[in-house]
């Protein structure tokens, strides 16, 4: 069975399926694990030949967020237009390859923000999570749609250190900072593969 990972970077939401066996595919441009390929999901979507339908399982995608993140409201009427039209395209290019392998689940993740607004045919999230909600002692509010199961939540108190409890957003300005702040907390990918074989 083979588990898609759109947007994925780093691998980090797909891990917990590599370690269990899974087949996984990373389709992200700047994808940097072994199993991913460089590419937009737009690029993937041109040449799906070598994807037998059936096998595609599961579906995970976490569109970049900068365009539609709460956290970065203030500057959103400053910055150019094309910037906000490339982000809905990318999340429209993701919720098309689901449409086409009509995986037997799947999830699409972004903080809160704009996105349902921008992207209206997605409609309202299904569910939210915070990483402490899964063994991870920081914050940063994450919206999940889709069709899966919603892993029980093992929750475990935020570090009271600012700087810890809120890593995410103390993050020094780097060009790994984005890379940085997308990694999917590792307390919930391994909930939500449990829950969502």
């Amino acid at each position: 069975m083979l588990i898609l990972d759109l947007c994925g970077g780093t691998g980090s939401w797909s891990t917990p399926y590599r370690q269990a066996g899974y087949d996984v595919l990373v389709i992200d441009p700047q994808a940097i694990v072994s199993e991913g390929v460089r590419m937009t999901v737009r690029d993937f979507l041109r040449d799906t030949r070598p994807f037998v339908k059936e096998r595609v399982h599961g579906v995970l995608a976490a569109p970049p967020c900068t365009e539609f993140a709460g956290s970065g409201a203030r500057w959103w009427a400053d910055k150019p237009p094309y910037l906000l039209e490339n982000a809905i395209q990318v999340v429209r290019d993701c919720l098309r390859c689901i449409n086409i392998f009509e995986p037997h689940w799947w999830c699409l993740e972004n903080p809160v923000g704009r996105l349902a607004r921008c992207v209206p045919e997605i409609g309202k999230h299904v569910a939210t999570f915070q990483p402490y909600d899964y063994g991870d002692p920081w914050s940063k509010r994450t919206c999940l749609w889709g069709n899966f199961c919603m892993p029980d939540k093992a929750p475990v108190p935020r570090d009271p250190d600012p700087r810890k409890g809120q890593a995410v957003w103390y993050a020094s300005p780097s060009p790994e900072r984005q890379k940085l702040r997308s990694i999917t907390p590792p307390g919930f990918a391994n909930a939500f593969a449990q829950a969502n074989p």
